[in-house]
């Protein structure tokens, strides 16, 4: 087998599309989160600790003029709500798949109980 042949077996395997196809749609989903952390939700609740720090902005904290720790806690505290959201968003998905197995019907019985069942069934005829 050729290289050019085994690289096409590979790389068309149905694992390795769908662990692309896995990586876009994350890549895609973590822009969604980002944008609701930086955009909605630390405006949201920043807001108030920088204006009673007289700051337009997070990243404007520094000290001895050149240390600028506020883009640290900016990361920081970004870090956190993207941790937060996940985390929301993963307890709900686990909690809708809950849902959905305890209203799947029971498994059907399979053949070796279906076996065990006719040899109980034909011995206690044939003890009768």
């Amino acid at each position: 087998m050729g290289f050019i042949s085994e690289f096409k077996t590979f790389a068309l395997k149905g694992n390795v599309v769908d662990l692309a196809i896995g990586v876009i749609i994350g890549a895609a989903f973590g822009k969604i989160v980002s944008s609701l952390i930086e955009h909605i939700i630390t405006p949201i609740l920043l807001k108030p600790a920088l204006d009673a720090a007289h700051l337009n902005n997070l990243h404007e904290l520094t000290a001895f003029g050149s240390i600028k720790y506020g883009l640290f806690l900016s990361e920081v505290i970004s870090f956190i709500l993207v941790a937060l959201v996940l985390f929301i968003i993963i307890k709900a998905i686990n909690a809708s798949k809950k849902k959905e197995e305890a209203a799947a019907p029971p498994a059907a019985p399979t053949q070796e109980q279906l076996l065990t069942e006719i040899r109980d069934l034909l011995k206690q005829q044939n003890n009768k």
